[in-house]
C-alpha cells in the first residue's frame, strides 16, 4: 500500500492553525482559548469524512474528537494534540505563519500545531487512499495541556483506543518516557512579637531557612542517583516563598510552594516522606513547626520497547525516514501520563524544530510531512 501525504494540503493547514490565536487563557488573561481553532479542526475532519464530536469543557474551553471507522475487528488508535498555546510576549509576528528556509515560524507552529496539522493529513492520507482498517483512529484535539491538562483529563471520559500516539514535538525520535511532578505547600509556623522582643518572638521566616539548607541538600542527593536511562534523575526547586508581614515585627508564618520532579517508578508516597522526614529531623528544636502538604500531581510516564505500538511505530519510521533514529525520554510532562493512566498504550512522536515557549518558535514543514506519514503507516501496521 502507498500511503501519499498531501504535502501541500498540509502546509495550508498548519498556516491556517498557526494563524488562529489559541491562546490558553488560564495563562494569558486575554487568552482566546480554544473555540475558534476547535471549530476549524472540527470541519476540517468532517469534509474528510469524519464522525467529529466537540466537547465543551468550559466557556471558550473544547475538545475535539474524530472517528474514522474501523472494521471492528482490529485494535483502535488514538492520536492526540493540544491546541491550546502560551502567550505571546515578545513576538514580532506571533500568528503570520511565515514559512522561511523550510520553517514555518510562530506561537504553536511546533507546540503543537505542526503536530495537529500531521493527524489531520495522516487522516486525509488514509481516506485518499481508501484504506478499510482493521480498527478506528481517533484524531484528537485537546484543550489546555499547557496549563492543567483539563482537555485530556476530560477527553479519556469520553473516548477509548487501544493505543495512543502523542505528537509532542520530539524531534521525530520515539520518546518511550518521561518525568512526572509533585507541587508541595510548606508552611513555617512561628509567634510574632515585637521586633525589639527577642525573648518572646519566633521567626517563621528563618526556620524556613532552616529547611530551605536540608531541601537544597536533598535537591543534590536527587540529581547524584542514579537517573532514569531514558528521563534522566529527579529533581525539585523552591518556586515562590512568602513570609511575615512588617519590618519590625516577627514572621508568625511563612509559605513555600516546591516543585518535585518525579521519574518513572517514584511515587508521591515516597516523595512526599523524603520532606517530611526534614521537617521531623528539625523538630528535634521545640520552636520548630512546620507542615507539608501536595496540592497537584501528576504522575511519570513510561512504555516499554516491545510494546505493539512501539513496534508499529519504529517500522513506520524505518519506511518514512532514511535511518533510524535512538527512543529517548524527556524531562518534561506531557498528556501521554493520562492517556497511559486511562489504560491506553502510549507512545510520543513529533516534528523538529525550536523555540517553545520563547520569542521566536519554529517548526521544520518536512518533518511534519513524514510525522504525517508515519502516523497513518503506523495505523495501518498497529490495527492488523
Amino acid at each position: 500500500m502507498n500511503l501519499r501525504i498531501d504535502a501541500d494540503f498540509l502546509t495550508q493547514t498548519l498556516i491556517d492553525l498557526v494563524q488562529i490565536n489559541s491562546i490558553n487563557p488560564s495563562l494569558s488573561p486575554d487568552g482566546a482559548g480554544e473555540a475558534e481553532i476547535g471549530v476549524y479542526v472540527a470541519d476540517a475532519l468532517s469534509s474528510l469524512g469524519l464522525a467529529v464530536t466537540t466537547y465543551e469543557i468550559e466557556s471558550k474551553r473544547v475538545n475535539v474528537a474524530g472517528r474514522l471507522a474501523g472494521k471492528g475487528n482490529g485494535r483502535s488508535l488514538l492520536w492526540n494534540a493540544h491546541m491550546d498555546t502560551v502567550g505571546v510576549a515578545g513576538m514580532a509576528d506571533p500568528f503570520g505563519a511565515v514559512i522561511r528556509d523550510g520553517k514555518l515560524y510562530g506561537r504553536g507552529s511546533q507546540d503543537m500545531k505542526g503536530s495537529l496539522a500531521a493527524q489531520i493529513a495522516a487522516a486525509k492520507a488514509l481516506v485518499d487512499a481508501g484504506v478499510e482498517l482493521a480498527g478506528d483512529v481517533w484524531v484528537t484535539a485537546v484543550a489546555d495541556e499547557e496549563y492543567a491538562s483539563i482537555g485530556s483529563d476530560n477527553l479519556v471520559k469520553h473516548v477509548h483506543a487501544d493505543a495512543a500516539i502523542v505528537t509532542e514535538p520530539t524531534d521525530l525520535h520515539i520518546c518511550r518516557a518521561h518525568r512526572g511532578f509533585i507541587w508541595y505547600d510548606v508552611e513555617t509556623f512561628g509567634r510574632a512579637a515585637h521586633g525589639s522582643r527577642y525573648n518572646e518572638g519566633i521567626d517563621a521566616n528563618m526556620r524556613m531557612g532552616r529547611f530551605l539548607a536540608e531541601l537544597d541538600k536533598l535537591e543534590q542527593e536527587l540529581r547524584a542517583r542514579p537517573p532514569h536511562p531514558l528521563a534522566g534523575p529527579p529533581s525539585l526547586h523552591a518556586a515562590k516563598i512568602h513570609g511575615g508581614r512588617e519590618i519590625s515585627v516577627y514572621a508568625a508564618h511563612c509559605q513555600m510552594e516546591i516543585e518535585r520532579r518525579t521519574t518513572p517508578g517514584e511515587t508521591e508516597t515516597g516523595a512526599t516522606a523524603e520532606l517530611q522526614a526534614i521537617v521531623d529531623r528539625l523538630a528535634a528544636d521545640p520552636t520548630f513547626k512546620a507542615t507539608v502538604k501536595p496540592t497537584f500531581l501528576r504522575e511519570p510516564f513510561e512504555i516499554g520497547a516491545d510494546a505493539a505500538i512501539v513496534q508499529a511505530l519504529a517500522q513506520a519510521e524505518a519506511k518514512w525516514l532514511p535511518a533510524p533514529r535512538p527512543h529517548t525520554g524527556q524531562t518534561f510532562w506531557t498528556d501521554a501520563a493520562i492517556l497511559a493512566q486511562a489504560g491506553m498504550d502510549t507512545v510520543l512522536i513529533g516534528p523538529i524544530g525550536a523555540g517553545l515557549h520563547s520569542a521566536e518558535e519554529w517548526v521544520d514543514v518536512q518533518s511534519v510531512v513524514d510525522l504525517a506519514g508515519m502516523l497513518a503507516e503506523t495505523a495501518v501496521l498497529y490495527s492488523r
